[in-house]
């Protein structure tokens, strides 16, 4: 890790690759004549390489993911020079973006909340996010792409931070329903027990590797 004298984080490297990502848009044809349509699968497979990453458990992990995490960082430089040449905004509008958010979200470090327990420092980020969405539908900002296991659970936080009760599972006749309640079932029972579905099915799949 690069540090300045003063121990912080030494950002050349970073304004380095920011300059690399400006020239790369202007000299090489290839990078120049995508956009962010074109970049989205490799947003998402990037994504999932970093997931791959993380849960590889060899003596190279952290080179992995150290690279891994470049890479997912190379979409979001992609993303911004592509919006900067456009005129519409850049990664300094990115970062300020994202300061903001995290100062309103996280009250109990950059505010005047006291607050340790895990948690209702998410419930307090929850209630920060909710005062800043003004969402009327209890759908929005769920992205329909998720994995099925995280877009159930996803949902079934939402009703339930909306006080609203899921409803019972209905008997059917008809298989393919009756086991997607089932599998509705098994989210609901993995986020009573607080365990994410998600990630424990991955897990679960990991262990019946050969």
């Amino acid at each position: 890790m690069r540090l300045s004298r003063a121990g912080t984080m030494d950002p050349s490297a970073l304004l380095e690759v920011v300059a690399m990502m400006r020239r790369l848009r202007g000299e090489c044809g290839w990078k120049a004549a995508q956009t962010h349509r074109t970049l989205a699968r490799h947003l998402l497979e990037e994504t999932y390489e970093t997931l791959e990453a993380i849960e590889s458990d060899g003596p190279d992990r952290d080179d992995h993911l150290r690279e891994e995490l470049g890479d997912l960082l190379l979409q979001v430089l992609f993303h911004a020079a592509i919006a900067e040449q456009e005129g519409r905004f850049d990664l300094d509008d990115v970062a300020a973006g994202l300061a903001t958010k995290l100062r309103h979200r996280n009250p109990h470090v950059f505010g005047d909340l006291v607050e340790t327990d895990p948690v209702r420092i998410n419930d307090a980020w929850e209630a920060a996010k909710a005062t800043e969405k003004q969402r009327d539908d209890l759908w929005e900002g769920i992205p329909a792409a998720l994995p099925a296991l995280a877009l159930a659970a996803k949902v079934l936080e939402r009703h339930e931070r909306a006080g609203i009760a899921a409803p019972a599972p209905v008997e059917q006749p008809d298989p393919a329903t009756a086991v997607g309640e089932e599998l509705l079932g098994c989210v609901e029972r993995a986020r009573s027990q607080g365990v994410d579905p998600e990630q424990a099915l991955r897990d679960a799949v990991r262990r019946r590797r050969p």
